[in-house]
């Protein structure tokens, strides 16, 4: 797990990936024939083989905040979200301002409540009411920050019992798998290509180019998806649940899986005992998307890691969950020329 730590813990909100891609090309280094990184940023890594072109695509960046405003008396600053956020899991949590000079640690705050007024104590919380403080004086502020300076949010990574815990699990664990995949693949017929992708959670942005510039016949998008096995949540409304295995994606609001595709996958965690449950998911989707409007077109499916609390400091995994998804792509890498198409 200690791959998954570095890369849960290091920065890369969409359009600043650098730190996760020297980490996935370290990573992959002694493993694939070639890795290039294309204009957008996506890292490219081909493992060549003679049978059909394949996508493993993954992405790299994380939801976070560009400063939008320094606050020339004080130093406190504003943030321009870049990502879906819940404002109210924010609040009392530490940052990290990226800074040319180096990164500064912060603390977004708010006004607290007890000087709220009963009209103030009802109203929803914004991101615009929330600022972040530094703690140093606005002068040096200025001095340091700059509009456009990358915020990530600050967690170490854990292991809380048979859960692993961190921030930006989605998608550093699909990053993970992928990876683990590719180190452990022995024999593979098809021409495989793994993409490290940017701007996934502004738009599945380096998935669209990156596909169009390989043009594959398959895509596989690895992502997290909602767990939602916890209180105050009925069974039909958890979409999946930890420790119950690896989830195939049926659908998302971004692309319906090739039921060729999925029918493989079942038969390949069957035949190797690999745990396994279905998924779909009614808001959100992957980097399947963009895959599969590439070109002319290609067959596409998530392979999904159930995670609870998405987009928060805390989303957690399950151990036997990632494993599941390992071992399932790497059947698959090794078999996918076998998989019939036909519709």
């Amino acid at each position: 797990m200690e791959l998954l730590k570095r890369l849960s813990e290091a920065p890369g909100v969409p359009g600043r990936e650098e730190s996760i891609r020297t980490l996935v090309r370290e990573a992959l280094a002694n493993y694939v024939d070639e890795i290039d990184v294309d204009l957008l940023g996506n890292l490219i890594a081909h493992k060549k083989g003679t049978g059909p072109k394949v996508v493993v695509a993954a992405h790299m960046d994380e939801i976070g905040f560009f400063v939008s405003h320094i606050d020339e008396e004080n130093g406190y600053l504003r943030l321009e979200p870049v990502g879906g956020f819940d404002a109210r899991t924010l609040i009392a949590t530490r940052v990290v301002v990226h800074t040319e000079s180096g990164p500064l640690l912060g603390l977004i705050g708010i006004k607290p409540i007890h000087i709220l007024t009963e009209e103030e104590k009802k109203k929803e919380i914004r991101i615009q009411d929330l600022f972040v403080d530094v703690g140093l004086p606005g002068k040096e502020v200025k001095e340091r920050v700059k509009v456009g300076d990358p915020v990530t949010l600050f967690q170490s990574f854990s292991e809380v019992g048979e859960l692993v815990s961190g921030k930006a699990l989605d998608d550093r664990v699909g990053l993970y798998v992928g990876i683990e995949a590719l180190r452990r693949l022995k024999s593979h017929k098809a021409d495989i290509y793994f993409v490290a992708t940017v701007q996934e959670e502004v738009g599945l942005r380096g998935a669209r180019t990156s596909a169009f510039q390989i043009a594959p016949e398959i895509g596989v998008a690895l992502d997290v998806t909602l767990a939602c096995d916890m209180p105050g949540v009925q069974p039909h409304e958890q979409i999946t649940k930890l420790g119950k295995g690896v989830a195939i994606k049926l659908k998302d609001s971004a692309s319906i899986s090739h039921p060729g595709l999925v029918r493989f996958l079942v038969k390949l965690a069957e035949e190797k005992g690999i745990p396994y449950q279905m998924e779909i998911l009614p808001r959100g989707g992957t980097d399947a998307g963009a895959i599969q409007l590439a070109r002319e077109g290609a067959a596409v499916v998530t392979i999904s890691v159930p995670t609870r609390y998405v987009h928060t400091v805390v989303e957690a995994a399950h151990k036997k969950d990632i494993e599941a998804a390992i071992q399932l792509l790497v059947s698959f890498l090794e078999r996918c020329h076998e998989v019939d198409l036909r519709l």
